[in-house]
């Protein structure tokens, strides 16, 4: 009996470890898979010499998954950038420019341009393709160009319907578990454009692409209280803007591929 109830807690803490991490995944899974449908055949061929015929959704998560590992802990900041809010263009610049080394921004210019080197050893090469998916995903959700003094959110504690959370989780898995698509469904549905559509979403430089991020951050940060109620309305007001990042993320992840493996 003591066996049996050991072996039921046990899975019970599984359970709740891997429910509190799999929907935080799937963002960055449904970037990778929109990403992979729109690769080049020549950058295809490339990324198979490096994976071989795993799939880009498989290596989406794995920056997260090494924050176990003390000795990855330098990597933390890579994640995301912090800025003060309602920037104008030319300031949202500056700060870009003046910037930390080791953040989102920084690092993931550094890292495509790493990969274009041709002698660089093969498991580099790995880790850094594996953190350019990760980081291209975190681009493209806007907390995580959010502000220091919130930690891009995490302390603006909120309720998703009834249950407590913060908004950046909202953000992270809650908006995008509340359809329950997988991540391949939700790539598919989301991919559905044309050439020349998906062209103009890809449009401007890796900058560009961080202020799209930093002006929706704007305003979830105008859209939310601490102590709010978030429920259907919440989803209704803000599923587009999600759905968007996912496709843009996708999208601009397959083109930086695509230039990087040319």
């Amino acid at each position: 009996m003591k066996k049996s109830f050991r072996l039921l807690v046990l899975l019970f803490f599984v359970f709740q470890l891997t429910a509190g991490y799999s929907w935080g995944t799937t963002g960055h899974r449904v970037v990778a898979e929109i990403a992979e449908r729109n690769l080049s055949k020549k950058a295809k061929k490339e990324i198979k010499k490096l994976i071989g015929n795993q799939k880009l959704a498989y290596w989406a998560n794995w920056p997260d998954f090494i924050k176990s590992d003390p000795s990855w802990k330098f990597a933390d900041s890579w994640h995301y950038i912090n800025l003060a809010g309602d920037l104008d263009r030319v300031s949202f610049d500056m700060a870009l420019e003046q910037s930390t080394d080791e953040n989102l921004y920084k690092k993931a210019l550094y890292l495509i341009e790493e990969l274009k080197t041709k002698d660089l050893p093969l498991a580099k090469k790995q880790q850094y393709l594996y953190f350019i998916i990760h980081l291209i995903g975190d681009a493209h959700q806007p907390l995580h160009i959010g502000r220091e003094e919130d930690l891009g959110g995490n302390r603006i504690k909120v309720e998703w319907f009834r249950k407590p959370t913060n908004l950046h989780s909202v953000w992270d898995s809650s908006l995008i578990d509340f359809d329950k698509y997988s991540f391949t469904e939700y790539a598919e549905v989301l991919d559905i454009h044309n050439k020349q559509y998906n062209q103009n979403l890809t449009k401007g430089s890796f900058a560009d692409w961080i202020f799209d991020s930093y002006m929706l951050s704007n305003k979830i940060y105008d859209g939310a209280e601490q102590g709010d109620a978030l429920s259907f309305k919440y989803h209704f007001d803000y599923k587009y803007d999600l759905e968007n990042q996912l496709l843009k993320g996708g999208l601009r992840l397959a083109k930086i591929l695509n230039q990087i493996f040319q």
